[in-house]
């Protein structure tokens, strides 16, 4: 089967139709599905949705059990906890709902983490890093643009000069680059390209 518009996390299984990888959904399956917002909610008490998964958490004074419940517990209560927590050998821990998130110096709030400057994130040379509450994701190049090509999604170099998004001078002509433009001057005129006479 072939699908042209391409299956970003999922496989093509007839002609255009995806089938898409469990938290994924889209014509194309590159949009994260929202867990969080299903029926029946996967979560007790309060549910994050994570990119292509989610995670559970309990309310203050209740610690997560390993079925994704919430049960409670007075001692949970006690070390007020800002995601819940869990009792390992005797001891109160309180946790939080992302790998991308620490616990904090006081032992009870979650901290984002950032990968970005941490390098922890891996992204491919042609795309940046882009740091979210917990997480993060890969973002292409400035003057790179996002495209479906043989079989693969890849970061491919905008051609400024034919999308006319270059600031070259009416007496200057355009010239792409990898990721960017450069402007030159007609015959006849001087200048730096974006300045012309």
């Amino acid at each position: 089967a072939i699908c042209g518009h391409g299956c970003k996390y999922g496989e093509c299984t007839g002609p255009n139709k995806c089938k898409c990888f469990p938290g994924f959904t889209g014509k194309t399956c590159n949009q994260d599905l929202n867990e969080c917002g299903l029926k029946p909610r996967p979560c007790e008490h309060r549910c994050m949705n994570t990119h292509g998964s989610y995670k559970c958490y309990c309310l203050d004074g209740y610690m997560l059990m390993p079925d994704g419940t919430c049960a409670s517990s007075r001692t949970c209560a006690m070390v007020n906890c800002q995601y819940g927590c869990e009792e390992v050998k005797g001891e109160v821990q309180c946790l939080c709902p992302s790998g991308g998130l620490q616990l904090g110096p006081n032992g009870r709030t979650c901290i984002d983490i950032d990968e970005c400057s941490t390098g922890k994130a891996v992204c491919s040379y042609n795309r940046r890093c882009i740091n979210t509450f917990g997480s993060y994701y890969c973002k292409c190049q400035l003057g790179y643009e996002l495209k479906y090509i043989s079989g693969r999604y890849d970061c491919v170099d905008v051609n400024e000069c034919v999308t006319n998004t270059h600031r070259c001078n009416l007496h200057a002509e355009c010239l792409n680059t990898e990721g960017s433009f450069k402007c030159k001057c007609k015959q006849g005129y001087r200048g730096s390209g974006f300045d012309c006479a």
